[in-house]
């Protein structure tokens, strides 16, 4: 069972005058939280893109060269990268370039993003939110299958026996397809012979699991070969010493990105009481002490079968001390306790489980 952390670089808020920090430094801090993150045992970290002050990591395979250089085991990869308002001609450029810098622990999770910023910043119509995202994601694995690539469509100049360079050693880079949910990307995502990476940030986790079974079934009908069949879940979450100090802390930050988005998005932020049914028993928010989170996985694991969770742990500016200690937690008291009981009771093999 892989576990890690993903981030969207969140910035930091001075505690006396409540300003918000620079984004500099947040990109700063992402670096050190990655090679940490290496250093105490975790398996994957991924860089969310987004394009605003709070949350500036618009540039994750940048990171991700950077953190190459620094670490060893750790695969780097995007939590998502919004494929529906960039290049897949670049985006798998980059991505290559970082699976070369990295010695292939490269990857890409596409996905149509949790926002809508792109759209405006690059000139794009959100009346073509459907087509944009299955034209480009066509064409980002037109270019990973093959280094030479003819295709054509509606939003790009066509590509005619098109060289793209760099390759990555193994000659192609995992893709990922990241969905909130919808159940008819879980079939895409079988159909297309990708794995799936559910992205579960609210209600009972485990109303993922027919997600899950139905991307399975679909990958077995077209007969995908086992080894890609993957799911993985990317879910809020918080670790601390104390399973009460922690979710004290964690919640005050989790209101403040809640009612960040409430302003946009147009609803009410949840209560505290809301809050501690989600961060407690089935709920999608994983926070609390080392030993409740890891029986939390394991239970998980048991209804979805997925082969690696990562958790978001610096929303609403958690301090970068707080982050960091979380982080190390993760790697040196939880995984540790997900990986013996994992062994000591395998879960029961299912279709096309990981």
């Amino acid at each position: 069972m892989e576990l890690g952390i993903y981030s969207f670089g969140d910035v930091q808020r001075d505690p006396a005058t409540r300003k918000l920090g620079s984004t500099a430094e947040a990109t700063r801090n992402l670096l050190e939280a990655i090679k940490l993150a290496d250093e105490v045992g975790l398996d994957y970290f991924g860089i969310g893109e987004h394009h605003t002050y709070e949350m500036p990591a618009s540039a994750a395979p940048v990171i991700l060269a950077a953190a190459a250089s620094v670490t060893k085991t750790i695969r780097l990869g995007s939590a998502v990268s919004v494929i529906s308002t960039d290049d897949p001609v670049r985006i798998f450029q980059q991505f290559a370039t970082v699976s070369a810098l990295s010695n292939g622990r490269a990857e890409i999770t596409a996905g149509r993003g949790s926002s809508t910023e792109s759209f405006p910043l690059f000139g794009y119509s959100l009346n073509d939110y459907d087509e944009l995202y299955a034209e480009k994601l066509d064409l980002l694995l037109a270019v990973n299958a093959a280094e030479r690539v003819t295709w054509s469509g509606k939003f790009r100049p066509a590509l005619d026996d098109a060289l793209v360079v760099p390759r990555p050693d193994s000659g192609s880079l995992p893709i990922w397809l990241g969905t909130g949910g919808n159940p008819q990307s879980s079939v895409r995502a079988a159909l297309l012979g990708l794995p799936i990476s559910y992205a579960i940030i609210g209600g009972q986790a485990a109303r993922f699991a027919p997600l899950a079974e139905l991307y399975r079934r679909a990958a077995q009908q077209v007969q995908l070969p086992g080894a890609s069949v993957k799911v993985s879940v990317a879910s809020p979450g918080f670790v601390g010493d104390d399973a009460k100090a922690a979710k004290d802390m964690w919640y005050g930050h989790w209101y403040e990105i809640m009612a960040t988005v409430g302003k946009i998005r147009g609803f009410v932020p949840p209560s505290r009481a809301h809050f501690e049914h989600e961060a407690n028993g089935g709920g999608a928010l994983f926070v609390g002490g080392p030993e409740e989170i890891a029986e939390r996985i394991v239970a998980l694991h048991r209804s979805l079968g997925h082969m690696r969770q990562f958790f978001q742990m610096d929303v609403g500016q958690v301090p970068q001390k707080d982050f960091l200690h979380a982080i190390e937690l993760l790697g040196t008291r939880v995984k540790p306790l997900v990986d013996a009981e994992l062994a000591a009771n395998p879960s029961k093999p299912e279709v096309g489980n990981d």
